[in-house]
């Protein structure tokens, strides 16, 4: 069948629309008419290098149209979120760790299925597709079933999708890992959409303290609206001294999102003695150094990947929440016509946006 996608012909230069011929799915696949898509700091950073032609999203929601034969968690007409995929069969996804799937990379990030075909074709030419199971910067998708998750039809369908990634990774960060008891202190490093997730989970969570830290002030307002009992703006002399001086004996958790090697060690420093650092953002630096006093008081750093989460189960119960109004992020939610893909992901280059997400 034809699908309109957003391609990316060269790495770094901007999403062209086109059509593309799409398959049918195969036994363990299902055919998805997205709704909307998320856009997400992972598709921007693996545009600068993914093999091209390339197709990348990987928040999407929609509506099946067509299932596998040998598929049981959906039917055609079934609404659904997707997320990341898995082998299904290695030790860590047989005791419910698929984020952690020993496959991971192979089949999330690969450009292909397992068995190194891809779904997707352009003008004859095969293209780079399945990402993050989904590929969802295109009106349909061909996913394996593991990549995707039943949802209520009457949740709204439209916000779902950022649930399959940055709203799981913020939220499941701190209430699958680092699982704060109420009273505790937590200091949230980079407050975007994932970092906004992870500070509305410790407020559910009842932490007594609840600090943001960035460099954008607008953010750092808007994490206050979502349950930061404090704000730091990190660009300014003495961030450190603030965050000490906020809880002199030190935090009992700390999340960076920012992927920035002088904001985790930052982040490390400022835990308490038994203090657990998650770190779950993908960002410019490829490496992490700490002083050994850092960890030799008993801190943890801890490496997260999606939330640590199983989708089947985490996602419906953050959209529950969210239905309830318990898990307010459609306040940060700005959605641009699939047409203004390009538009979408400059707002979110230049931070002015909570989140966009593109909707057909």
């Amino acid at each position: 069948m034809r699908a309109t996608a957003a391609l990316l012909e060269q790495p770094g230069q901007p999403f062209v629309l086109t059509e593309v011929d799409l398959e049918d799915p195969r036994p363990d696949e299902v055919l998805v008419r997205v709704a909307a898509v998320g856009v997400c700091g992972t598709d921007l950073e693996f545009a600068g290098f993914f093999p091209t032609p390339a197709l990348l999203g990987h928040e999407g929601a929609g509506i099946v149209e067509k299932v596998g034969a040998q598929v049981t968690s959906v039917r055609p007409g079934d609404h659904v979120a997707m997320s990341f995929t898995s082998c299904g069969t290695c030790a860590l996804c047989l005791t419910g760790s698929p984020a952690y799937c020993r496959s991971f990379d192979a089949v999330n990030f690969s450009g292909r299925r397992p068995d190194g075909s891809t779904a997707v074709t352009h003008g004859g030419l095969e293209v780079n597709a399945h990402f993050l199971g989904q590929s969802s910067f295109a009106s349909h998708v061909v996913a394996p079933e593991r990549a995707v998750v039943w949802i209520d039809p009457s949740w709204d369908l439209l916000r779902a999708g950022p649930f399959g990634c940055g709203f799981q990774t913020g939220a499941g960060g701190v209430l699958n890992v680092l699982r704060p008891r109420p009273g505790s202190s937590i200091a949230v490093f980079g407050v975007g959409a994932v970092g906004v997730a992870a500070v509305i989970a410790a407020s559910l969570s009842g932490c007594e303290v609840i600090v943001a830290v960035d460099v954008n002030t607008a953010k750092l307002g808007a994490a206050r609206g979502f349950g930061a009992t404090h704000c730091v703006d990190s660009s300014a002399e003495g961030a450190a001294g603030q965050l000490a001086d906020l809880v002199p004996e030190g935090f009992d958790f700390v999340i960076d999102t920012t992927g920035r090697e002088d904001v985790l060690r930052t982040a490390v420093e400022a835990l308490g003695p038994l203090g657990h650092a998650g770190v779950i953002g993908v960002g410019p630096s490829e490496t992490m150094s700490f002083d050994w006093r850092s960890i030799l008081n008993g801190r943890t750093v801890t490496g997260i990947v999606a939330g640590s989460s199983l989708p089947r189960l985490f996602l419906p119960q953050l959209l529950e929440l969210n239905a309830g109004g318990r898990f307010p992020v459609e306040k940060m939610i700005t959605y641009f016509p699939f047409e203004q893909i390009n538009e979408a992901v400059a707002a979110v280059r230049s931070g002015s946006v909570g989140k966009a997400v593109l909707t057909f």
